[in-house]
């Protein structure tokens, strides 16, 4: 079975955050690929919809403990070497512009630590993920990033405005093509068409 994990907060207050970028995503997901109602897996802590893409059988994780313990909701899934090759993480990426993603393989965190701790907790970084720009750009391109940790924080806990939403839908529908290519032609195809 193929896993899919959105990273984000639990809770209202983190809803439309820009550091609960993967959690919303999925959810659009979720509807787009007409899944089966989310479900509260408590041992896992997370929430979960089952589905297919093509013939494959998929499940949509999102976890419900907070960002830094994501590993804990995805570790108890990932139980072989095979698990892991089915594995695809979307997280929010401050490197990146809103609108734009970038999908990578056997990277380090790069200091996201909702995708360290999955790391952690399923002993390997030989995982798909889908990394999704969070930050403003200027009209030519360049990205506007807070610096320092407070600035971070505070910019991660913002929501985004409706234009990024609408950015981010569009995107949706790319990361929905990425997925379905993945399930059906591996990740070298989906790393070559999509990034």
């Amino acid at each position: 079975m193929f896993t899919m994990v959105g990273l984000g907060n639990p809770g209202e207050e983190y809803k439309s955050t820009r550091h609960n970028t993967g959690r919303m995503i999925l959810e659009w997901l979720a509807k787009k690929l007409v899944f089966s109602e989310w479900k509260e897996e408590g041992k896992l802590k997370a929430l979960v919809a089952t589905g297919k893409i093509g013939k494959a059988k998929v499940q949509f994780v999102l976890p419900n403990n907070f960002m830094n313990n994501s590993g804990k909701s995805v570790g108890p899934l990932i139980k072989s070497k095979k698990d892991l090759e089915k594995l695809v993480v979307i997280y929010d990426d401050l490197d990146l512009s809103i609108g734009s993603m970038k999908i990578s393989f056997n990277k380090s965190s790069g200091g996201h630590n909702g995708l360290e701790s999955i790391i952690k907790n399923v002993k390997s970084q030989e995982f798909v993920r889908i990394r999704v720009g969070i930050s403003p750009h200027t009209p030519s391109g360049k990205i506007k990033k807070p610096s320092g940790e407070k600035p971070v924080i505070d910019f991660l806990m913002k929501d985004f405005k409706d234009s990024e939403l609408a950015d981010l839908k569009k995107l949706s529908k790319k990361i929905a093509e990425a997925l379905e290519c993945f399930v059906s032609d591996g990740k070298g195809k989906m790393m070559s068409l999509y990034n």
